[in-house]
């Protein structure tokens, strides 16, 4: 996906559902630093790499706008989001407030279905994990999101999922911004194991807990490791 000049290039796109594609596209290329934080989303050259105008163009990044990976600077266009500390402190303790509220209502109802998926998911966890050689950090990241939309999916309350979404791929932005995982991989699919279990139990208090400690690590080490990401480009 690069063009003749080196810079980010796409592939054309047939017209159905252009400014999902476009943005899912435009998505992936930020997540994975093809479009490093800063750079400008330039509507012109994507509309001619993809072969479309550039109104879904526009439309895909006001979508982006929405899910905090670009930011709209008047009079001089898009461009990728610079990550800060602060910032991805707030995100993490917003997905801590919506998966509590999951959990607490997902475990007073019939937790057998989701127990099932989550078990699927951290399996497939553990499967990225010992890939070795080949072994993909956003594919980790992404799985592991997978396991916590489900966890918000299953509590029946469509706003909870929607501000998820809102918020699922910038948090995988952070974390691939840091350019490392917040644990060994074994390590992160082993941490949501204690929330299945708390669910399987129906212990409410102990699958907030079990929920809090995964998150809060999370949170404590991407915000240090961009805090001296900060303190080194400042110096």
């Amino acid at each position: 996906m690069t063009s003749d000049n080196g810079k980010p290039g796409f592939e054309r796109l047939a017209r159905e559902g252009l400014v999902e594609r476009v943005a899912a596209l435009l998505s992936n290329a930020i997540v994975t630093g093809k479009l490093a934080p800063g750079a400008r989303l330039s509507e012109s050259v994507v509309a001619r790499d993809l072969g479309v105008s550039r109104a879904p163009v526009r439309e895909a990044a006001r979508l982006l706008e929405s899910s905090g990976l670009v930011a709209y600077v008047p009079n001089r266009g898009f461009f990728v989001r610079q990550v800060s500390a602060d910032a991805i402190d707030d995100l993490y303790e917003l997905r801590l407030v919506i998966e509590t509220a999951a959990v607490r209502r997902l475990i007073r109802g019939d937790t057998g279905p989701v127990i099932a998926n989550l078990s699927r998911q951290v399996d497939e966890l553990y499967r990225i994990a010992d890939l070795g050689p080949d072994f993909d950090m956003l594919t980790q990241v992404q799985a592991d999101i997978q396991f916590h939309r489900l966890l918000v999916a299953a509590s029946g309350n469509p706003k909870l999922l929607a501000v998820f979404e809102q918020i699922a791929t910038e948090t995988e932005f952070s974390i691939m911004i840091v350019g490392q995982l917040y644990d060994d991989p074994h390590r992160i699919a082993e941490t949501h194991l204690p929330i299945i279990d708390a669910l399987r139990d129906g212990d409410e208090m102990r699958a907030v807990e079990a929920l809090r400690f995964h998150i809060v690590v999370a949170q404590r080490v991407v915000t240090q490791k961009l805090r001296q990401l900060e303190k080194e480009q400042s110096t």
